[in-house]
C-alpha cells in the first residue's frame, strides 16, 4: 500500500511539474505576444501621428516635409524592431530558466557553471558581443533605420530591419543581405537631410561652353520652376562650370539639390530635357571611347527599392489629369 501510494505521489508530482512547464509556455507566449502588440501599437500611434501632424496619408509623402519629421518615423520604426528582439530573447531565456527550476535542475549550479563555460568562450563569443554593442550604437546615434537607403559596404540598398546582431538590407535587385552589426566600418546613408545630381555633359571641343552653359542652366531653372517638380527640388540648378578638358570632349557639370528620394526621377527627367535643349542648339555628343561610371551613379543605383507605403495616397480625379497634361 505503501508503495502504492509513493508511486501515485510520484506520479502527481511528475505531471503537476509537467503542467507547470506547459504553463510556462503558454504564459511566455502570452507575454510576448502581448508585449509585441503593445511596442507595435506605440509605433503605429506616433508614425501616424507624424502623418497627422503633416497632413500626409502616406510615409512616402514625409519626404517632402521637414528632416525632423522622417527622422522621427524612421527612428521610432527601429526602435521597435531592435525593442522586439530584445523582448523575444529575454522572455525566452526567462522562461528556459523557469523549466529548468521545474525540471529538478540547480539553476544556482547550473548559472555558476555556465559562467565558467562562458569565461572559457569569452574569447571566440567576442563577435557576437561587438555585434550587439554596435547595433545599439547604430540605432541610439541614429546612423540609420528602418527604410533609410544605406550603403553599408558589404551591401547598398534599403534598411528592413535592424536587429540586435544583424541589420538586413535589400538592393535593387531584390537581394536580401545579412550584414553583421560588428562588421559594419561606415554607415553612408543616402535618406537623411538632402542629395544632389551631379550631371556632366560632354560636348564637342569647338562648341561655344558660355551658350551651352546658358542654355543648360536655363533647362535645369524651367525644370525647377514645373509644378510637378518643384517640390523635388531644395534648391536653384547650379553651373559648376568646365570641370575637365581632354582630346575628344568638354565636360560641363551641372548640379540640382533635391530632395533625398527624388533624387534619381530628377536627375533621369533633366538628362532628357538637356538633350532635347542640345538638339534644339545642333550640339552633337561626341564619340567617347569608353563610358565608366562610378560611384553611386553607376550600379549602385537603388531606384525603385523603397519601403513599403503604409496608406495608398487619394488622388483627386482631376489631379491626374493635370499631372499628364
Amino acid at each position: 500500500m505503501n508503495d502504492f501510494l509513493k508511486n501515485l505521489s510520484d506520479f502527481y508530482t511528475s505531471y503537476q511539474h509537467l503542467i507547470n512547464i506547459v504553463v510556462i509556455i503558454v504564459g511566455a507566449i502570452v507575454v510576448r505576444l502581448i508585449l509585441l502588440h503593445s511596442v507595435d501599437r506605440v509605433v503605429k500611434r506616433i508614425v501616424s501621428g507624424v502623418k497627422n501632424k503633416h497632413d500626409v496619408e502616406d510615409t512616402q509623402a514625409l519626404m517632402a516635409s521637414p528632416l525632423a519629421a522622417v527622422r522621427v518615423v524612421q527612428r521610432t520604426r527601429t526602435m521597435g524592431s531592435v525593442l522586439s528582439n530584445f523582448i523575444t530573447w529575454a522572455i525566452v531565456i526567462f522562461a528556459f530558466i523557469m523549466i529548468l527550476g521545474e525540471l529538478q535542475f540547480q539553476v544556482t549550479a547550473l548559472v555558476a557553471s555556465a559562467g565558467v563555460i562562458g569565461a572559457a568562450l569569452g574569447f571566440g563569443a567576442q563577435n557576437i558581443i561587438k555585434d550587439m554593442l554596435n547595433g545599439l550604437f547604430m540605432v541610439v546615434e541614429d546612423q540609420l533605420g528602418v527604410g533609410d537607403v544605406v550603403d553599408l559596404g558589404p551591401a547598398t540598398g534599403v534598411v528592413e530591419a535592424v536587429g540586435i546582431r544583424v541589420t538586413t538590407v535589400r538592393d535593387v535587385n531584390g537581394t536580401l543581405w545579412f550584414v553583421r552589426n560588428g562588421e559594419i566600418l561606415r554607415v553612408g546613408n543616402m535618406s537623411q537631410g538632402w542629395a544632389r545630381v551631379i550631371i556632366d555633359l560632354a560636348i564637342p571641343y569647338d562648341t561655344d561652353v558660355d551658350a551651352v552653359q546658358a542654355r543648360m542652366l536655363a533647362t535645369a531653372n524651367e525644370l525647377a520652376s514645373n509644378p510637378k517638380w518643384r517640390s523635388r527640388v531644395i534648391e536653384k540648378p547650379e553651373i559648376w562650370g568646365l570641370e575637365s578638358i581632354s582630346a575628344e570632349a568638354l565636360v560641363i557639370r551641372l548640379v540640382v539639390k533635391t530632395r533625398t528620394n527624388a533624387k534619381d526621377d530628377v536627375a533621369r527627367e533633366l538628362r532628357m530635357q538637356l538633350k532635347r535643349a542640345l538638339d534644339e542648339m545642333g550640339v552633337k555628343l561626341p564619340s567617347l571611347n569608353s563610358i565608366v561610371l562610378t560611384g553611386f551613379e553607376g550600379a549602385a543605383s537603388v531606384t525603385g527599392a523603397r519601403p513599403p507605403k503604409t496608406k495608398p495616397v487619394q488622388v483627386a480625379p482631376g489631379a491626374a489629369s493635370k499631372d499628364k497634361a
